[in-house]
Order: C-alpha cells, then structure tokens, then sequence
C-alpha cells in the first residue's frame, strides 16, 4: 500500500499508523488519525518493556508539534530527549554521533557502516510509512524543542525560586486547591531535607505550611533564605489556638532551620537556583509565541529530588492552568513518561493530589494529560478513571491483564461496547509496536499498528549527549564586570568603613512616593542608594477598535550623587509590567543609605518631574497591539504577543473544531438520506434478480414441455397452448431482466452519489482546516496614543536601590 502524505496531514488529526489484524498479523489499509480533540479528556499509554511503548508516546509528540500544541514533558529515564534526534537529510553523517558504538561492535561493523544502516533504516522505515525528511524538516520549523535538566548543567538548568511565588488569584480564592498546594510543596521540601512528615501530625509540616499560608495570604513570595529565617522567627504568634513555643519549641525550629540551611548551603543545590525560572507560558511558548516542546530529564536526580521537582512542576502547571480560558479543543499537553510512583493507588505522595486535580479539572481548560507506565497494577485506577483513551500494548503478566480489564471496565461503566472477554483476547494477541485503543469517543476499540516515527531511538541519553544537544542553543554567561555593567553601579555610593556607615534615611518631601526594592542582603553589609522613580497609569481608547485599557509605565534613573544630577539617558533595568504594591514601603532596619542631592530633597523638584513626565509619556509611550485580520481581533491592553499569539491559536482551534463538528452533522443527514436509498435500491435489486431467475426457470420449463411434446407426439392442441406459453414466459424474462438491470442502475447511482457526497465532505474539511491552520495565521500591529487626559503620574519620587558592601565595593543586589 502506498500511503501519500494528503492522506494524514490534517490539522486536528494526529496520524499514528495503520490498522491491523491479529489473526492474520497482516497491516490493513485504513490509517489509524486520531482526533486531538479526544486528548482533551486525557490518554494513557500501558505496556511492557519492548511493546513499543516508547514510540507509540513519541508518534504522540510527533503529532503535537506538527500541529502546533505545545507540550511539557517529565522524562524519568531520558527516552523522550530522542524527539531531539530528527534529522532532516537522512544521512549517515547526521546519525553518526548518536547511534550505539556497542551496537556496531557486537555487529562486527565500524561505527560509519552502521550510521549508514541506521540513516538507510530510516528512509526506508519513514517512506514505508509515507513519510519524508519534507515532514522532519517541518516538524523541526514549528516548533522550538529544549531540553532542561532541574538541578545539573548537562542540559538548560532551570530555577525553582519561582516555586514558591505566591500563586495567581485564581488559586488563591480556591480554598481546597489553595491547600493542596501548601501541602504538596511542603511535603516535597521535607522530603528533599530527608524528613517523611504526616501533613496533619507532623508539627514541621504544620509550621512550614502555616509560615507559606500566611505569607501568600499577605501577597508576599517565598524565597528559601527567608523560609530559613520565618523558621527561626516565626511570622506569627499561634498555631490554632496554641502559642508557637509551645506547639513548636525553639530548640526544634533551629534544628528544621538548620537542616533547610544546610541543603541551601550545599554546593550541589546551587544548580537548582540558575538558570530560567519555572514559567510555565515560557515553556510552552516562546517570547515570540512559537510553541514548545519542553522536556525536563529527571533521570540524573535522586527519588527524593524527583518528587520535590515534579510536586513544584505540577503545582506551577495547576496555576497556570487555572488562568487560562476554558476551551474545548486542544490548547496544550502534559505529558509524564513511567508514572510509577508519582500515582500510586493507596499511598498519597506530594505529587498525587495535583496530577489527581489536573486529571480531573483540566480537560475544562483544554490541557490533554498523557501518561505512561509499564506497571499497570501500580496506578490509582479511580483517578484513571478520568482518562478517555487508552492506548494498551504487551502485558508482562496475568496479572497485568486482570487489573488493566478491572481498571478499564471502571473507566467506561456505564458503556454497552465494553465486552471483557472480546478485550482479554485482543489485549493477548498483541506483538511488538501493535496496541489497543479503547477510546471513549468511538465506537469500539481500534487494534494498529504504530507508524515508524521521526525521532531516531538513540535509547536513553546521557549525560554528555544531552549538553551536546543543548550547547549550541544555551544562553551564554556573561562575565561578572558585565553583570555589574547591565545592573548599572551608581557612582553615588561611599566607601566608608563599617563604623562610618550611615543608617539615617534622608527624609524626602511630603506627599513624595519612596519605594524600597526587596533585597535578601544582611543588614549588616546592605546599603541603599537612591534612584529617580516616575510611574504612571496610562489610559487608552479606541472606540472603532473596541480597546479600552490602562497601563503602568514605570521609569527608574540612576542618580549621579558626585555632579548633582539625574542621569536621565541611563535606566535602571526593571520589569515592564512591575507592579508597584511588590515593592517595600519601609526600609531594612540597620540599613547604610548613601547621600541624596539637595535637589531631591526639594518638592518643587518632584512637581517639575511629574509635568515633564506627564508630557513625556503622551510624545513617547504608545500601546502597542496585534490584530488577526483571520479572526478580527485585538490583543488585549498588556497582553504579550506570544499571549496573543497563543488565545488566538487557541480560538482558530476552537472555530476549526466546531466548523468540522456543524459540516459533519449537516453532511450526516444528507449521507443517512442516501444510505437509507442505497439499502432501498439494494433490496429492490435483490428481489429484481430473484424474479429474474424464476422467470428464466420458468420459462426453460415451458420450452422443454414443448420440447418433450413434440417428441412423444403429442396433439397440436397442446402444443399450440405450449407454444403460447413460452411466448409469455420469454416476454416475461425480458421484463424482469429490464427491471433488474433499472434496479441495479439505480443503486449504482446512490453509490456515486455516497461517493460524491463523502468527497465533498473530505475537501470541505480540508478547506476549513486550511482556513484555520495556526500556523498560516498572519499578525498585524498597530500603536494607539493614550489619553492625553487621562494620563495620571501616580508615583514620582525615590527608589532605594539594594547594595551590598563588600569593604569599599558595592555590588547589585536585587533581581531585575
């Protein structure tokens, strides 16, 4: 069979292989496409060691990225980091560095001889399967692949001091989500620290999950360094109704403090904190709004620090999920490869209850879980419960079976297309690469075969192989002179030793806004030197656009003490959006300041700047927004392009989906119309032919009665009757024959018309994908001016910006 690629391309359609027989063990005709939109309701994959599990959840990823639904991924064995390993001419020189050297040993062939059977293996595989290196170079165009490495430097490092931000509103006025989360990230901190805790018996898992609570609750993040100081000096008085020494003594907060101290301290936790912070918008999409496939490798880390990273992944995926719209197609995948461990059926580690929330409330908000385990018996079955799809392959024992079949039943109670027996025998008759899928949406279940993949299955990664991979699209470090350089050192700073140092704040004017941005410095060797802040809020209207909104432009100038002057041409790097209210209204007590200009202690000076301001922001700053000519949209009033980018896929989605739905139940009834005149014909052609046949009989009778009569000699009376009668019977074939031939005639016509009909469907399908492909969607900008009016300086003043002393040198000490 021939398989063209108009066959599968589709977008919404993910192609995974060709159905197959088991009794036969031959590959049928029909392409197995399955519909994205099914993943909504999530999937799970389940198989031995050797059923081709591995590549049946890459064909998935494969699907994905040339859709353009952006995936997470947690790889516990480094499997999933051969999605990287496409390559789009096919060459030996391009698989060289990656095939196995003990595969071309034990074959007794040089390492160039077998990349050269690999890369032939390839094309062959791929064409077999109506693929080409055209589908591998797109694949590698639409999407962006990474893969991070939590914790090591092998691949990208990624930070989890974001983790522990306090969480979008929307967890936040959601009191059991809210507790969920405490808990599951105190339970993976402890278990990092080594301390298994009881969330309602243990005193330090109450504690650290009061001192989270209390801080979130004031809007205030969590770092590390200050969890180790609200230890030793709790933020609050009681726990309940009991005092904090009493529930929890000093002696033994030090102690907890102390050990979350040492795991700070120790040189091996560093690489936890570097690198891009755990931003779940930028792991599905990129600044511009490309989509990602993100992976993260595990497989380096210890249990202890598997579970912490994957409760902090899980909990961050639930606050990005919960801000997102709901939808019902596909906006995005998560995906866990071997969940063994991570949802088990009696015990509740940190990770259960946010994969058991996402299972359950995802598919509202259109993020499609995928999991995968060879250990069906170690899996929570009540929340697999809410999987659609199950896609099952080899089973290692009868065991396996027994409880896979107890867990499906479940799953589809209720459901007549369940038959155990008729699944039990499938489920045995499966081979290497061929599986069941019992999707909830279909009919019945589907055996296939699965489709030679893309990705080149190089076998788990290691370490070195994964720095190869990222090396060349890793952020380069800059050096320490050019990080002083990009946080700007104001040259208003004093080298005065530590007994000169001066701990009075300069008072400012009244009515003047004096900020303090955070800082996790010592008392002891932190010093503030000021900056000139002017913030706004800026109002925009377009009544023909239909865009109303605000936003904050915010502007903070170094200030050269030596000269007495603002130095309005350099800026000190903050956040675009920075929200004022994060800010410190108040000083670090014990604090050095650094001089403030006699000018700055002026209120006329701050009237002055508030005008020139004021002009400032109406000549300069414009909001720039993206409209989609396809969709007739706008980006909202901050919204951020790849933000935009990512609604408006989403929605093109959403139009795509329910186009097909409305053609396939208008086309039904008109398919269903001829179906019932193909049945009709059929039937009236059947009784044509019938009658056709006895009359032939009938009238071979009559001949051979005349026949015999006019060899026995019988009267001419009867022989002219007979010869009448044949006469009659001849009219009569020739009538039936006709009306058989109009009946066939007929059904031959339905049929065309079938045929047409279902043509028409398939091009009118095409087309509305077509119209909707994320990937042709064009972008266009345009820049509003604000509101002259309603322009509002609200913040004209001093930022106090943290230093660190370090003898007679100061260094940057905030986060820009």
């Amino acid at each position: 069979m021939t398989i063209s690629p108009d066959q599968y391309e589709k977008l919404g359609a993910f192609y995974l292989g060709r159905g197959y027989d088991l009794e036969t063990k031959q590959l049928q005709d029909d392409l197995i496409l399955y519909d994205s939109k099914d993943l909504v309701t999530h999937g799970v994959v389940l198989g031995m060691t050797g059923s081709g599990k591995t590549g049946l959840c890459l064909a998935l990823l494969e699907e994905a990225a040339m859709d353009g639904v952006p995936l997470i991924a947690i790889d516990p064995k480094g499997d999933i980091g051969n999605a990287l390993l496409t390559f789009p001419n096919l060459t030996a020189e391009e698989f060289k560095p990656w095939v196995n050297t003990d595969d071309a040993r034990r074959k007794g062939i040089s390492v160039d001889d077998f990349a050269a059977q690999q890369a032939g293996l390839w094309q062959k595989g791929l064409g077999d399967w109506g693929q080409s290196s055209a589908r591998i170079q797109k694949l590698r165009e639409t999407v962006d692949m990474a893969i991070y490495t939590p914790g090591s430097n092998a691949g990208l490092p990624v930070s989890i001091l974001s983790s522990l931000d306090c969480p979008p509103v929307e967890v936040m006025e959601d009191g059991e989500t809210l507790g969920d989360r405490i808990e599951s990230t105190v339970s993976s901190l402890l278990g990092l620290m080594g301390i298994e805790a009881d969330p309602v018996q243990s005193p330090e898992h109450i504690l650290l999950s009061n001192i989270i609570a209390h801080c979130w609750k004031k809007g205030q993040n969590v770092s590390l360094e200050n969890l180790v100081r609200h230890i030793q000096q709790p933020p609050l008085r009681k726990i309940g109704v009991v005092d904090i020494d009493t529930f929890c003594p000093e002696a033994k907060r030090s102690a907890l403090a102390m050990k979350l101290n040492n795991l700070i301290a120790s040189p091996g936790f560093a690489t936890w904190l570097e690198g891009e912070p755990l931003n779940i918008q930028r792991m599905y999409y990129t600044e511009d709004g490309k989509p990602r496939i993100t992976i993260f490798n595990i497989a380096h880390l210890s249990d202890s620090e598997r579970m912490f990273f994957v409760s902090l992944l899980l909990n961050q995926l639930l606050g990005w999920m919960r801000s997102q719209q709901g939808t019902t197609s596909l906006r995005a995948m998560f995906y866990m490869d071997e969940i063994y461990g991570y949802l088990p059926p009696s015990a509740m580690p940190p990770s259960k209850k946010p994969m058991m929330i996402l299972l359950k409330q995802a598919r509202a908000f259109g993020l499609g879980i995928l999991l995968a385990t060879q250990n069906p018996v170690d899996l929570d079955y009540k929340a697999l419960a809410n999987i659609g799809t199950w896609w099952i392959g080899r089973l290692q024992t009868e065991r396996d079976k027994a409880r896979l079949l107890d867990g499906l039943e479940g799953a589809m109670s209720g459901s007549t297309a369940f038959n155990r027996k008729e699944m039990e025998v499938a489920i045995s008759g499966l081979g290497n690469r061929v599986f069941l899928m019992n999707n909830v949406h279909e009919d019945g279940p589907v055996i296939f075969h699965v489709r030679w993949i893309m990705s080149y299955l190089s076998g788990p990664l290691a370490r070195d192989q994964v720095k190869r991979l990222m090396d060349p699209i890793r952020p380069s470090k800059k050096s320490a002179a050019a990080s002083e350089d990009d946080g700007f050192l104001p040259p208003g700073a004093t080298s005065a030793p530590a007994a000169d140092r001066n701990t009075m704040k300069p008072k400012l004017p009244e009515g003047t806004a004096e900020f303090f941005l955070p800082s996790e410095v010592s008392p002891d060797t932190l010093c503030y030197v000021p900056a000139i802040l002017r913030s706004a809020v800026v109002n925009f209207d377009d009544a023909r656009r239909k865009i109303t909104g605000q936003s904050r432009v915010t502007l903070v100038n170094p200030i050269d003490i030596d000269n007495q002057r603002v130095l309005w041409d350099k800026f000190v790097e903050i956040p675009r959006d920075v929200d004022l209210s994060k800010w410190d209204s108040s000083a670090t007590d014990g604090a050095e300041f650094t001089d403030l200009p006699g000018a700055a202690m002026k209120s006329s000076t701050y009237t002055s700047i508030k005008k020139d301001y004021n002009d400032w922001v109406y000549a300069n700053h414009t909001l720039q927004v993206s409209f989609s000519p396809l969709l007739d949209a706008y980006s909202n009033p901050g919204e951020k392009v790849d933000e935009f980018k990512a609604r408006i896929t989403q929605t093109a989605r959403e139009l795509r989906d329910q186009a097909i739905e409305d053609l396939r139940t208008k086309t039904s009834k008109a398919l269903k119309s001829l179906e019932e005149k193909a049945i009709r014909a059929q039937t009236k052609l059947d009784t044509q032919k019938s009658q056709a046949t006895s009359a032939k009989l009938s009238t071979a009778v009559s001949i051979g009665s005349s026949l015999l009569g006019a060899f026995f000699g019988r009267k001419g009376g009867l022989a002219s009757v007979a010869k009448a009668s044949t006469v009659t019977s001849a009219a009569r074939v020739m009538r039936e024959h006709q009306e058989a031939s109009a009946a066939e005639a007929e059904l031959e016509r339905v049929q065309a018309e079938i045929a047409e009909l279902e043509k028409q469907l398939a091009d009118d399908t095409q087309k509305i994908r077509d119209q909707y492909d994320p990937t042709s969607l064009v972008l266009e900008t345009s820049k509003l001016p604000p509101v002259k009016s309603k322009i509002q300086p609200d913040a004209i003043g001093i930022l106090w910006l943290p230093h660190e002393r370090t003898g007679a040198e100061l260094r940057k000490a905030w986060v820009s």
